[in-house]
């Protein structure tokens, strides 16, 4: 049956070649005696002193690494927001209503909805004296709420 198998498995099967004989030796590696092995005493003085040894490093764990780069992102972020505020000044803001005692804030508004839309279904209450609609500052798409000013308070507050 070994006649069908390939070379390279047939190799496999193959006798090795018989273990070379070498003559007993004369003592066992324990029984002999052996000379020019001392200990480390003799190499004591070039080891350094204790006292001249350098502290260990201390090295950072994971968990401290984390809360390190936390700390640090949350300092960031307390920085950028200060030096925000210190220069927001609301009153450059051209989109911003002006009274707050006359605004009405609208929310949840369908996306498809447009000023005019809220504007002729809010005109019914009152005059308007502006409609401003939030965008998304990256896609420039509606975000779902607005900020509709009226001429006067009073026409902010319906009575059915």
């Amino acid at each position: 049956m070994t006649q069908f198998l390939p070379p390279n498995l047939l190799a496999l099967f193959a006798a090795r070649d018989p273990i070379p004989y070498l003559p007993p030796a004369a003592k066992l590696p324990h029984e002999k005696k052996q000379k020019g092995y001392d200990g480390v005493g003799a190499f004591l003085n070039i080891f350094e002193h204790p006292s001249e040894t350098p502290p260990p490093t201390r090295v950072e764990t994971r968990e401290e690494r984390l809360e390190r780069r936390r700390r640090e992102r949350a300092e960031q972020t307390a920085y950028k927001l200060e030096q925000e505020i210190a220069l927001w000044d609301p009153t450059t803001n051209v989109r911003a209503t002006m009274d707050p005692f006359k605004t009405l804030f609208v929310a949840r508004i369908n996306y498809d909805t447009s000023e005019s839309k809220l504007r002729r279904e809010f005109e019914g209450y009152g005059a308007i004296k502006k409609i401003c609609m939030i965008y998304n500052k990256d896609n420039n798409k509606p975000r779902g709420y607005a900020f509709i000013e009226y001429e006067h308070e009073r026409d902010m507050h319906y009575l059915p």
